[in-house]
């Protein structure tokens, strides 16, 4: 009896160390399972923070570099748009300088004398306009430079970039209205040979008339060419008159600058109405042999106040110089 009480407490006891054991296994178990979960819920946690914040400055990052890709954008475009202006101008600009040379020359500097029938290229009254009530010191022009443009952030060195393209664009402003205003009188100015190709007739001033034999005045120039080849406007202007005129046949009259008029005689086909506005180099007719004509030519007077003038001047001041390159 006692031997099975004995056994009986000795398996209670066994039993109980069993439990604890199989408990504290447990315990362990799940305390490991705990700690697991919990550094890794930790690790997700410091994880996700760390994320965030990578996060942030990569959004940050981001947002800056598609700022300044945006800015830069921006600039090139502003650039690409400055640049056929700065081309323009200065096309513009060294033909008014190649033009002036000429009229420079015509006005006494090459000596020939028929060259001062040539008036000299009129002036636009908008700048003087403009710079009513101006004054100031007479300083040299400052260029649009930057020193710190190249220095600092990115976004720094941006802004010193714009403003150096705003000061271009101010300039090249500033230049465009005076220039344009004489290239619109350059335009204007007739010279341009209205019939490329055709060789010289008989020139400007008293001749044998070709019908009665008689001396007589010539008021223009003739150019010989065929039948049908185009005549070109000498300059821009307005058509005053297109059609039949006494003596000439099929003309065609053109008002230019200062009063200035251009007539075009003997064409065989006319391509322009009264009161059209014609650009330079622009066909106007077709050479032909009407009116008062032995063959196609194409006559070519200047009038000037209402009088004719010798045309051949003019056309020698848009002549190329025999060694002008290109």
């Amino acid at each position: 009896m006692a031997f099975v009480i004995w056994s009986r407490r000795t398996m209670s006891r066994q039993r109980i160390r069993f439990v604890e054991a199989r408990t504290a296994r447990a315990i362990a178990i799940v305390g490991g399972v705990a700690l697991l979960v919990a550094a890794l819920a930790l690790g997700i946690a410091i994880g996700t923070v760390f994320a965030r914040s990578h996060l942030g400055e990569e959004q940050a990052l981001m947002s800056r570099r598609s700022y300044e890709i945006e800015e830069l954008g921006r600039l090139d475009a502003a650039l690409i748009e400055l640049r056929p202006r700065v081309e323009a101008l200065s096309s513009k600009v060294d033909e008014l300088r190649d033009f002036d040379s000429h009229l420079k020359a015509a006005h006494g500097v090459s000596g020939t004398s028929n060259t001062h029938d040539v008036p000299p290229l009129p002036d636009s009254e908008e700048p003087s306009t403009a710079l009513d009530g101006a004054g100031g010191p007479e300083l040299p022009p400052r260029l649009c430079e930057n020193p710190r443009a190249g220095h600092g952030s990115p976004r720094q060195r941006i802004q010193g970039t714009q403003n150096t393209i705003d000061c271009l664009n101010d300039a090249v402003s500033s230049l465009q209205t005076p220039t344009l205003a004489h290239y619109a009188a350059f335009m204007a100015f007739p010279g341009r040979d209205p019939a490329p190709g055709a060789r010289s007739g008989s020139p400007y001033g008293n001749r044998y008339d070709p019908f009665t034999g008689h001396l007589s005045f010539h008021p223009g120039v003739d150019l010989v060419a065929p039948t049908g080849t185009p005549i070109l406007a000498s300059a821009g202007g307005r058509v005053l008159q297109a059609g039949e005129r006494s003596g000439y046949g099929n003309a065609v009259d053109i008002r230019h600058s200062d009063g200035m008029v251009t007539r075009y005689g003997h064409a065989s086909r006319v391509l322009v109405q009264p009161g059209d506005f014609v650009m330079p180099g622009q066909e106007i007719a077709e050479v032909g042999s009407t009116g008062r004509s032995t063959g196609p030519h194409l006559h070519f007077e200047v009038i000037v106040g209402g009088a004719q003038i010798n045309p051949s001047p003019f056309l020698a001041l848009f002549k190329r110089k025999p060694n002008a390159q290109g």
